[in-house]
């Protein structure tokens, strides 16, 4: 049987399990992500990734590699834009080259694809192929989390753009986040007040309780601590404003909202939803807005979709007698 294997390649760990055509999968497997090594340890640990998950599956061939990861990428060359400090180095970096000469010299055997695109842009690929937005000819995601990202799906392709920075729905300028400085570097962008360490950070300032991790401020405002509510209810507003505002110009037949802070429930998601069916024009207020499904699978089975794309494409070009 022929396979790919989906890489999903974050700031904490990468994961990977080995995909078919039809979607199904192997077991996950991962391992924590030399952040701070540089990318040569970054690129080593990757190709180590792809050894382990194909460890005892002899009956399989592999393929190609699809890799989604964090930062802005040039998808025609596999390679690095611009990326946050999460990952030290990494901009400039090499990945679909570095990935496949790795490949090469850790299995001894001829060259594999190796397709790359930015973690969100694959995260969206999963869900248009086997999850809550499946057999949408347009989509939008936007994933909540660490920082805020986006990705436009149109059939089944995530729209880089010019710059290869399409989708990227965390740098919006929005209102009430004057004055609070995202990750970019930059004041006033979504990420700063919707994402979960914005939340976070944002909590303590206005007096609240020192904490360690945003999920503790959802426990608070579940549990009736009102600046806490205040706090998780703003950063909903603005998020689902800006939805508004990418659902007027895009139109999209589904929008899809992943990531961790969309598992605080109710709490989280009632005044998002509010926002942004209040923020829309007419014929967009039945639009649907749903929460993802595949969870942290997301990513490989997107980059999966990728690479198995990429073979395709490949097929094409050499033509009915290559």
């Amino acid at each position: 049987m022929d396979v790919v294997l989906g890489v999903d390649l974050g700031g904490t760990k990468i994961a990977a399990s080995w995909v078919d055509r039809a979607g199904g999968a192997g077991a996950v497997v991962s391992v924590a992500t030399p952040a701070h090594d540089g990318p040569d340890a970054i690129l080593d640990a990757v190709a180590f990734l792809v050894d382990r998950a194909m460890e005892g599956n002899d009956e399989i061939s592999l393929r190609a590699v699809g890799i989604g990861t964090a930062g802005v990428v040039d998808v025609s060359t596999g390679t690095i834009v611009s990326a946050t400090d999460a990952l030290t180095g990494w901009p400039g970096t090499e990945v679909s080259t570095g990935v496949g000469e790795r490949l090469v010299q850790h299995r001894g055997s001829a060259p594999l694809p190796v397709y790359v695109e930015n973690d969100v842009d694959a995260h969206a690929a999963g869900e248009v192929w086997l999850g809550a937005a499946a057999g949408a000819p347009t989509s939008v995601l936007v994933a909540v989390g660490t920082g805020v990202g986006g990705a436009v799906v149109i059939d089944g392709v995530a729209i880089h753009g010019a710059h290869h920075v399409g989708g990227e729905v965390g740098h919006i300028p929005t209102p009430g986040a004057e004055g609070l400085r995202c990750a970019c570097g930059l004041e006033g962008h979504l990420e700063a007040i919707a994402a979960g360490p914005a939340i976070l950070r944002r909590y303590v300032a206005l007096g609240g309780v020192e904490c360690t991790d945003a999920r503790l401020v959802f426990d608070k405002a579940h549990a009736g601590d009102t600046l806490a509510q205040t706090v998780v209810t703003d950063a909903a507003v603005a998020l689902g404003r800006a939805v508004a505002g990418i659902a007027t110009v895009i139109d999209p037949h589904i929008i899809v909202i992943g990531g961790g802070v969309p598992d605080a429930g109710p709490i989280w998601w009632e005044p998002m939803e509010r926002a942004f069916r209040s923020e829309v024009i007419a014929p967009l207020r039945e639009l649907t807005l749903v929460k993802a499904t595949l969870g942290s699978r997301a990513p490989i089975f997107g980059a999966a979709r990728g690479a198995w794309r990429l073979l395709d494409e490949g097929a094409a070009a050499l033509g009915p007698t290559g």
